[in-house]
């Protein structure tokens, strides 16, 4: 029988080693993203110091692995059986939901996880021992009150993560404003002397009840001299910076940046290593004291030794933190997760990642409205110069270049102070704060404080805040309901179900895995052409040249995907159909990024070189629209088969496919000639599509007779007019395309 549960033990630390990827993977982003958007440093850098941070902060969260052992539930009501299933059932839930999470590029809390599989693995097991015993009431088995301080923190910190990084940054770019060069080099060192204090007050003072390497008397001399340690750091590191800039030029906010992402690092090994590790150990313990325990039985033996204290192990802090070091330098998905913050707190315009929604809309309208009945109280002196302090006018080309940084220095450092000091607070509290919740929501406070939310952009923020904030709650909802039905699955199947379970969530981390691989393959593949890929100012040559490749690339695209879609068609072959409809998308999506990047595009343009920016927009347009009208094919073909309508009769296929293989002849031409640069064979083209518009408007009146003679359907006939007319469309834009492209080549030959 303890064979059995040493086995589940050794699964359970498996599955922590599965669990501290997939989670490093998940939260890299929490203290990556304010370094990376800022580009404070070289990626390498950046990681460095991260790791190193990781992998200090694994030994200050010793006194954090108790949460797991009895936040949510009361041990004591539990017999070593339950209490295996209860951890068994969490560590599953665990590694699959988060490593799906990843994979699909959505970002989730780990201590959200993690707290809600506990209470529902928990609930799962606690309704059946109910049940069988109605002596015992639910409340007793559950930690009920623990368990809502523990949630209601999660969500408070939600609001109070945002209010606080909106004023914080307020006031700091009211001292410093948008041009803070001239004024960090009196007020910088100051501003980063109490950064770094705060930083180390909270890390060194307050996590230093948590740090397994320290002694007691060591802990206790720290906490007697903290207000002595605070003085003394903010006078030595004021003096520090100041000195340091005045001998060798210190920019201090990138160094307050460094030092924050290494904080920010330490505070999430220190909170978030519970959420990977704590189960398992816990799982250990729980072993150590039934084995250790003469004539115990699994099924009777109470688990009440969970209640007490427990120191964890230096040993297990540093191994786990090397894992996560590894994984954070190694997993390509801790590399993914970063793109969703850092899209929603840039400074610039661009792409929005998001849609418009009703709700957003409502918000910003409010927003607006509030907003001009403030400025009528706020008297001029005052709102002048505040919005002196916001005001980004007039900044230099390279901070509005593409390649610039997503948002300045002076921001990046409030979200990382901020964000540790909140995170450390709620460390030393031994609450276990979520690190997404806190880092994304500074963040985004800070960036509505910037202004980075304009009347351009602000739905879209909104939008994409509050379906983040969405999936926050469905992974509380996922987690809960997962993990209760795995409890129970491995409470009534025994071992064939632990079996099963195990072999499906190691199967889904494959599968999840390749899929990953696929994505970046083929994300790769879409996006290694693309405008926004040149750094630094760049010719107008060199835009011809991408312009090119994008362009022979995608009418070479346009014309398999229109002959494939017509032959798929004619098959009724429903599925392939399907798969041509994903592609189109997809081609769709390509085109729309190109244009969406024009405007960037044109202002990295040399100063001489700004009148081609013309064409480039031209060709650009045409492309689009050649790639629209294509959508409006196959969507519609699509729709038609999926409803199970007659296809086209034999005479009008017989159309379709002569005006398949000239319009595939068009565009091969069109394509040999943009490629050579020699427009001298152009007018061929042009009399080709006259001729092909011509033979369109006589398959569009043999179709109206068809009609008058009630010889078609209304559905086919419809369909039928619908494919004319976008090839049509498609024709011209084709034609309009050559035409920019031949303009462009020219005025570069000038």
């Amino acid at each position: 029988m303890e064979n059995i549960y040493l086995i589940l033990v050794i699964v359970l630390f498996v599955l922590a080693i599965s669990d501290l990827v997939v989670g490093v993977s998940n939260d890299a982003v929490n203290f990556l993203n304010s370094a990376i958007g800022s580009k404070a440093a070289p990626f390498k850098i950046i990681m460095a110091i991260a790791a190193l941070g990781v992998f200090i902060g694994a030994t200050f969260s010793g006194g954090m692995m108790e949460i797991a052992r009895k936040s949510m539930f009361n041990p004591g009501y539990f017999f070593f059986e339950e209490i295996m299933i209860i951890f068994l059932a969490v560590m599953i839930t665990d590694v699959v939901l988060l490593d799906l999470f990843n994979t699909f590029g959505l970002p989730t809390s780990t201590t959200v996880s993690i707290v809600f599989e506990l209470l529902g693995a928990a609930v799962g097991v606690a309704i059946i021992k109910a049940m069988n015993n109605p002596e015992i009431p639910m409340s007793d088995y559950i930690n009920s009150a623990k368990a809502l301080a523990i949630i209601s923190g999660i969500l408070i910190s939600v609001v109070i993560s945002f209010t606080v990084g909106a004023v914080v940054q307020f006031v700091a770019r009211l001292i410093f404003s948008f041009r803070y060069e001239k004024r960090i080099k009196y007020l910088g060192a100051l501003w980063g002397g109490f950064a770094i204090t705060a930083i180390t007050y909270f890390i060194l003072v307050k996590g230093a009840k948590g740090a397994t390497f320290m002694t007691t008397d060591t802990q206790n001399w720290i906490h007697n001299n903290s207000h002595l340690i605070i003085l003394y750091s903010l006078i030595g590191w004021t003096g520090l910076l100041q000195i340091s800039q005045w001998l060798f030029k210190l920019n201090i906010l990138k160094f307050t940046v460094l030092v924050g992402t290494f904080a920010l690092a330490m505070a999430f090994a220190g909170n978030d290593l519970v959420n990977f590790i704590g189960v398992p150990l816990a799982g250990y313990e729980s072993f150590k004291v039934f084995i250790s325990t003469p004539g115990a039985t699994p099924s009777t033996f109470l688990m009440g030794s969970l209640s007490d204290p427990v120191q964890t192990k230096t040993f297990f802090l540093l191994i786990a933190g090397l894992i996560m070091v590894l994984t954070l330098w190694f997993s390509k998905k801790a590399r993914k997760v970063v793109k969703t913050s850092v899209d929603l707190s840039r400074q610039s315009e661009g792409e929005e990642r998001f849609g418009s929604s009703f709700f957003a809309r409502s918000i910003v309208r409010s927003s607006i409205a509030l907003s001009t009945s403030v400025n009528k109280i706020i008297p001029e002196p005052i709102k002048r110069q505040i919005e002196k302090q916001f005001d980004t006018s007039g900044l230099t080309p390279q901070k509005k270049d593409l390649d610039a940084p997503a948002f300045d220095m002076l921001r990046a450092s409030v979200n990382l102070v901020v964000a540790s000091i909140l995170i450390a607070s709620a460390t030393s509290l031994k609450l276990p704060l979520s690190t997404t919740y806190v880092t994304f929501m500074v963040a985004m406070g800070s960036s509505l404080s910037d202004r980075a939310w304009g009347r351009d952009s602000a739905v879209y923020r909104i939008t994409g805040v509050l379906s983040v904030i969405g999936g926050w709650f469905f992974t509380a909802f996922s987690a809960f309901t997962i993990a209760f039905l795995v409890a129970n699955a491995i409470l009534f199947g025994g071992q064939w179900a632990i079996a099963g379970l195990l072999i499906l969530a190691f199967f889904m981390l494959i599968r999840s895995h390749l899929f990953s691989k696929k994505g970046e393959t083929k994300e790769i593949e879409t996006t290694e052409i693309e405008i926004e890929d040149i750094n630094g100012v760049i010719q107008s040559e060199k835009v011809l040249e991408k312009c090119t490749i994008s362009v022979t690339e995608t009418l070479n695209k346009i014309s398999q995907l229109y002959s494939n879609t017509l032959t798929s068609f004619e098959a009724e072959d429903r599925k392939s159909l399907k798969e041509i409809v994903k592609d189109v998308e997809q081609i769709n999506k390509k085109t729309k990024k190109l244009k969406s990047n024009v405007f960037a595009t044109v202002r990295k343009l040399q100063e001489e070189s700004i009148d081609s920016g013309l064409y480039y927009v031209q060709v650009l347009d045409y492309l689009r629209e050649t790639t629209h009208c294509l959508s409006f094919i196959t969507n519609p073909c699509f729709e038609h088969l999926d409803n199970n309508h007659r296809v086209f009769t034999e005479e009008q296929f017989e159309d379709l496919n002569l005006l398949q293989i000239k319009v595939k002849s068009i565009i091969v031409k069109s394509i040999q000639i943009i490629n050579k640069k020699n427009f001298s064979e152009s007018n061929k083209i042009f009399e080709d599509q006259a001729a092909l518009l011509e033979q369109i408007k006589s398959f569009r009146k043999g179709q109206l007779k068809r009609i008058k003679k009630d010889r078609a359907g209304t559905k086919i006939s419809m369909l039928y007019l619908n494919v004319l007319h976008e090839t049509q469309n498609m024709m011209l834009h084709l034609v309009n395309l050559l035409k920019a492209q031949r303009d462009f080549v020219t005025f570069l030959k000038k």
